[in-house]
């Protein structure tokens, strides 16, 4: 995956976290949790055997992972 591609479904999955979770933050920092959410999600998934396939399961998988960070990221606050 190219870094544009990565950082824009990073973003979205950011925003789309941030929403889920009802923390609306700034472009940055949805750009930030969506790339590290996109990273755990990968692994997470892989380490079940689910793969992404095509940008709409990049985005899901990415999302999900971003959500699990703002929530261990709530608990640890």
């Amino acid at each position: 995956m190219s870094l544009i591609i990565f950082l824009v479904v990073g973003l979205i999955a950011g925003a789309l976290a941030s929403y889920i979770m009802g923390r609306q933050q700034d472009l940055l920092v949805n750009l930030l949790i969506g790339a590290i959410g996109a990273v755990v999600g990968g692994l997470l998934a892989g380490l079940v055997g689910i793969g992404a396939y095509g940008l709409i399961g990049e985005i899901i998988i990415a999302t999900l992972g971003a959500i699990l960070c703002i929530w261990v990221w709530l608990r640890m606050r």
